[in-house]
């Protein structure tokens, strides 16, 4: 919640501001900073899940049950949900100004983009999936060689600063576009408030209904960030690992003949 809660008031900062409180630099840092918080709060009890495509690459390693991944999916939704509504409520009398007394979704002076992502008018639906899809795979990538336990380790404790790194870096590089939801549940939360908090059914139907774009491209990117990853990296140090142990176990197992055969000698 305290993600979203953060990213989105810093990008209602700067469009109701006319961009005197903000810039796009400011966004990216908000929302890099904010995925690390979220993680920080949130860690010690679901392991700092902030994103589905997160728990569904992990579930697809087996690292994670998948009995998780619906029920994370879920939370996940509704912590983005109550974030946009803080915001919303927080600015409501600047929403309202802004607007002219409209809550409007796309064009001039629209405000729904405060919550949940719409494409740049340049931006077709094909090129929106290639987005959304390249933009989460690099995230997956990333974020995999984090949490590697047989890849370089990061320092215990610094794991949530790398992973809010992770997420500034592809704002401030693939942002453009759309807004890089690369994560379903901050684009459906935000977006489904949006519906029910005045903009209306608008919210779905816009820009040739982009929202099925934030909210399954993204899986697919986790799908190419897995088979990228552990094609490129994992299968290697996992190998690596695997070789170094036997290595270890039989120079454990020689020691202990060693020992047994001296063992014996001594009770001859």
């Amino acid at each position: 919640m305290f993600t979203w809660m953060f990213g989105c008031g810093a990008v209602a900062q700067l469009v109701l501001s006319g961009g005197s409180h903000g810039m796009f630099l400011t966004v990216n840092f908000a929302f890099g900073f904010a995925a690390t918080l979220g993680i920080l709060v949130s860690g010690q009890i679901s392991g700092g899940h902030l994103n589905p495509t997160v728990t569904f690459a992990l579930c697809l390693l087996g690292r994670e049950p998948w009995r998780k991944f619906p029920v994370f999916f879920l939370f996940q939704t509704i912590g983005a949900f109550l974030g946009a509504g803080i915001i919303f409520g927080m600015y409501f009398d600047a929403l309202w100004d802004y607007g002219q007394g409209t809550l409007i979704v796309v064009g001039e002076n629209a405000t729904a983009g405060i919550f949940a992502t719409y494409p740049s008018k340049h931006l077709t639906l094909v090129n929106g999936f290639f987005d959304q899809i390249i933009g989460t795979a690099a995230l997956i990538v990333c974020i995999l060689a984090i949490v590697d336990p047989y890849n370089n380790p990061i320092p215990r404790g610094l794991e949530a600063f790398t992973v809010g790194f992770v997420v500034l870096v592809i704002g401030l590089s693939m942002g453009f576009n759309s807004g890089y939801a690369v994560n379903p549940a901050r684009d459906l939360g935000p977006r489904i408030f949006t519906a029910l908090a005045g903009w209306g059914g608008e919210v779905f139907t816009a820009k040739a209904y982009w929202f099925f774009v934030p909210i399954f491209a993204p899986f697919i990117g986790a799908v190419l960030g897995v088979m990228v990853y552990q094609l490129m990296v994992g299968y290697h140090v996992e190998g690596e690992a695997r070789e170094k142990k036997e290595e270890e176990e039989k120079e454990e197992q020689d020691e202990r003949l060693k020992l047994s055969s001296l063992t014996t000698k001594d009770s001859a």
